[in-house]
């Protein structure tokens, strides 16, 4: 070591590093081979890395493969890289090898490091504890990459699903509170019959709560983790009970129950429970824009627009018309759903990448997933929080527009057949006038009969 450098060598020959990093002389070569973006491993993804090479270790010390000495250290580095959030010695991009071989290396060189240090040793050493022979003992970056993505994604699926709960508890408070609004309901953008506010908003909170059920059922395909397969699936330089016990390990750590993959083949080709994941958020998205469009149309205007609904006033609409205040909460929605969509299709095209024993994008499935349930759960709760809760009912702009409504008539065909019907709302149509009016004028009703038909509150399939 010389100055603020010090030198490594590996099969390649001889290379230079800062003399203070934890990492070693694969890792550098991946941070000076990937550096294309600003993209680093999740944190996540990081915790998941830890518990597996954690309970790797002290399972491999349990089968007598391990000194238990050196298996307690790099569990202890595993746990302090958590704790002490040491993501700086994690430098590699996320664009790199498709097997993730050079996260892999960086964990293991770091373990190896911070248990050297631990027992006595300096860094760069790799003795006692080697990156290799020691932290990766019974592995595979071709099982502990996959094993950690899905781990991660099982981790971070709680978040998301916390959060999902709160949005959709969000609009069910507002479809209570607005149960008694009448309004007018609208199909093709143009005017259908009455329904009140809080039908509209108890269905925005019945797909929300579909989207939840939809990611607690993820719960399980991500459970499933295909460590002990190492390089392609058949367990080669495993012990026969290493997985099981590491997985144990897990278990009991974050007390969520995993199991070892029955088909370790397929858990290292396939990626299918990362695309069946993006498939749930995909689904959400789709909702979110639709609700978030929704809404812009009920709080349009306000004043030449629909205006049936106020949405929270966050900040000034426009730079050059005073007074104007836009959807924005809604339109960071549109724009975040957007953005997942585009992770999912990244995802599926991911997977079909796995020629022959193993899938060579799962870097990227590591990223997009994480990032994509992160972004959901932050968005799902800023929604919640920074607009639906303060949505306000404009009562008198939904009333008018029902009076106004030509499917008012609708009820009326019963009595008078759907033809007469249409006659009926052409004239009011053509003539600018309410149905109402036309149909006082015309005899087929008395008014009693005309007012008791028109009565928007028995349109709607409630008692109001």
């Amino acid at each position: 070591m010389s100055g603020d450098v010090r030198v490594e060598s590996d099969s390649m020959g001889e290379i230079s590093l800062s003399a203070d990093s934890l990492w070693g002389a694969q890792t550098q070569r991946a941070v000076e081979n990937f550096a294309v973006s600003d993209l680093r491993i999740h944190p996540y993804m990081l915790k998941a890395l830890c518990l597996i090479k954690k309970h790797a270790a002290l399972a491999n010390s349990s089968l007598g493969l391990l000194d238990e000495k050196l298996a307690a250290a790099v569990a202890s580095g595993a746990d302090r890289i958590v704790r002490e959030n040491k993501s700086d010695q994690f430098p590699i991009d996320v664009f790199q090898t498709g097997s993730g071989t050079s996260w892999n290396m960086n964990i293991n060189e770091v373990l190896s490091n911070l248990a050297n240090l631990e027992l006595g040793g300096t860094v760069g050493s790799r003795t006692p504890v080697h990156p290799n022979d020691h932290v990766n003992k019974g592995q595979s970056s071709n099982d502990v990459i996959p094993s950690a993505i899905t781990l991660a994604n099982r981790l971070l699926l709680h978040k998301t699903i916390d959060h999902m709960k709160s949005l959709e508890l969000s609009f069910s408070k507002k479809a209570g509170a607005f149960q008694d609004i009448l309004k007018l309901g609208r199909t093709h953008l143009q005017d259908a019959v009455p329904m009140t506010l809080g039908q509209e908003f108890s269905a925005f909170a019945a797909q929300i709560r579909q989207g939840r059920i939809n990611l607690e059922s993820m719960k399980a395909p991500l459970s499933e983790l295909p460590l002990g397969g190492t390089a392609i699936g058949t367990g080669l330089n495993a012990h026969p009970d290493f997985a099981v016990k590491a997985v144990e390990g897990i278990s009991e750590e974050t007390g969520i129950t995993f199991r070892v993959m029955e088909n370790k083949f397929q858990g290292i080709s396939f990626r299918s429970a990362q695309v069946d994941l993006m498939g749930v958020i995909n689904s959400i998205s789709s909702d979110l824009m639709k609700i978030a469009n929704d809404l812009r149309l009920l709080t349009s205007g306000p004043r030449s627009g629909l205006g049936e609904i106020i949405l929270p006033s966050l900040q000034p609409g426009s730079s050059i018309m005073p007074g104007k205040v836009n959807p924005v909460i809604p339109e960071m929605v549109i724009q975040v759903a957007a953005h997942l969509q585009g992770k999912a299709l990244s995802v599926s095209i991911a997977n079909q990448h796995g020629p022959l024993q193993l899938n060579m994008m799962m870097p990227l499935i590591s990223h997009e997933t994480l990032s994509a349930l992160e972004l959901l759960a932050e968005t799902a709760r800023v929604f919640a929080l920074n607009c639906i809760d303060g949505i306000e009912a404009e009562k008198e702009n939904c009333l008018q527009a029902i009076e106004g409504s030509l499917a008012m008539v609708t009820p009326v065909a019963l009595t008078i057949g759907y033809d007469e019907a249409a006659r009926i709302a052409y004239k009011a149509y053509k003539e600018k006038r309410p149905v109402r009016q036309v149909l006082y004028e015309s005899g087929l009703l008395s008014r009693e009969e005309v007012d008791r038909l028109l009565d928007p509150s028995g349109m709607t399939g409630e008692q109001i």
